[in-house]
C-alpha cells in the first residue's frame, strides 16, 4: 500500500483534546476518512435516486398498468 503524509491545521483546543483521547493516529483517521467517503457515496446515491424520481412523471403505477392491460385485452376481443 502506498502511503501519503498529510499535515492538518486544527484549532489548538481540538488538537489537544483529540490527542489526549488518542484520536490522532493514522489508523483511526484512515477509518474516519473511509467512513466519511462511504457516507458521501450513500448520500450521492440517494440524491441521484431523488433526481430520477423527480424525472419519473408520466410513469404508470401498478394499478394503471393493470388497467391498460385489461383495456388492451378487451379491445382485442
Amino acid at each position: 500500500m502506498k502511503t501519503v503524509t498529510v499535515t492538518l491545521s486544527l484549532p489548538r483546543a481540538l488538537a489537544e483534546e483529540a490527542g489526549q483521547a488518542g484520536l490522532l493516529n493514522s489508523e483511526l483517521l484512515a477509518a474516519l476518512l473511509e467512513r466519511a467517503l462511504k457516507q458521501r457515496r450513500v448520500n450521492n446515491l440517494f440524491a441521484a435516486m431523488d433526481r430520477l424520481d423527480e424525472q419519473s412523471t408520466g410513469i404508470l403505477d401498478f394499478d394503471e398498468i393493470s388497467a391498460e392491460i385489461a383495456a388492451a385485452r378487451a379491445e382485442r376481443r
